[in-house]
């Protein structure tokens, strides 16, 4: 059964069309390595990993059935590999939601979770923390020595979930080909609103629809915000605002501009796509401005 009717919207297809990766009794050396890259993926939010950066000491231990899947899932999360790309760029409310996410596999429930983290690790350190997590009782129930940790708040078990991880975990994710480096929220925390409110976070679908998630609103008001009036003589009255994330300027160095809109009639929609596509920007949608 789908996750949910709209899964394939929501980008949570792929969860509801594979199982959780184990390293069951006599395993395999391909066994061992199919687990190694599901670690790798999950742990580090689906970042991509270079040749140079895989943590080949630990992997060996793993191989050689020197350290369970848990000791490995520790080790990369205490990893310098790992605080480079989670700990050291973000504010510690951020790192706290993705130590949830990988480690845990779904979002935190209340703000007194993110409290708890956050004096642990004020108190004892960035370490300690991370073995709080994964020495955890709902670690080991869910995961235990030899599962690879997975997005479990996608599908509702009823055992010790709350309705509200469901909709949170759409604010960490945005999709299965997404990284958590990618978003273009970037070290900003997605949750902190919603948690000290205590209020329940709505869904936004990862693409497609009338909020496309690639677009957010610029911070310093680059983009337009109204609709403009028609743009030639005989155009038609129909104007469509197409959002933009990630265009290209055309200067040197490269630079890459977070979001961009462009308000268009229906006559220049093709030759306007067009232009996008040549800078490299992506459409996050397209909706009618009036």
């Amino acid at each position: 059964m789908p996750i949910t009717t709209a899964a394939s919207r929501l980008g949570t297809t792929a969860f509801d069309q594979t199982r959780p990766v184990e390293l069951r009794p006599n395993w395999t050396a391909e066994d061992a390595k199919a687990v190694i890259w599901a670690v790798y993926r999950q742990v580090l939010g689906n970042d991509h990993l270079m040749q140079s950066e895989r943590l080949t000491s630990l992997e060996s231990l793993l191989t050689n059935g020197q350290i369970s899947v848990r000791d490995f899932v520790r080790g990369v999360a205490k990893s310098e590999l790992y605080k480079t790309k989670f700990l050291y760029p973000h504010f510690q409310t951020r790192v706290i939601e993705l130590n949830f996410k990988h480690l845990l596999g779904r979002a935190p429930y209340d703000e007194a979770e993110v409290i708890e983290h956050l004096d642990r690790y004020q108190n004892q350190g960035f370490d300690a923390d991370i073995d709080s997590y994964i020495d955890s009782v709902e670690y080991d129930s869910y995961f235990g020595d030899a599962i690879v940790p997975y997005y479990r708040d996608f599908v509702t078990t009823g055992i010790g979930q709350k309705t509200v991880g469901f909709t949170r975990m759409f604010r960490l994710y945005r999709g299965y080909a997404n990284s958590d480096r990618s978003q273009l929220a970037g070290s900003s925390s997605r949750l902190a609103t919603d948690l000290a409110r205590n209020s329940a976070s709505a869904i936004i679908a990862p693409s497609g629809g009338t909020d496309g998630w690639a677009y957010q609103a610029a911070k310093k008001g680059t983009a337009p915000t109204r609709t403009f009036g028609r743009s030639s003589q005989g155009s038609t009255p129909r104007l469509y605002r197409i959002e933009v994330a990630g265009i290209s300027l055309p200067r040197y160095p490269k630079v890459r501009r977070s979001n961009k809109e462009f308000i268009v009639p229906y006559e220049q929609l093709s030759s306007t796509l067009q232009q996008i596509n040549k800078l490299g920007g992506k459409v996050a949608s397209i909706t009618i401005a009036q």
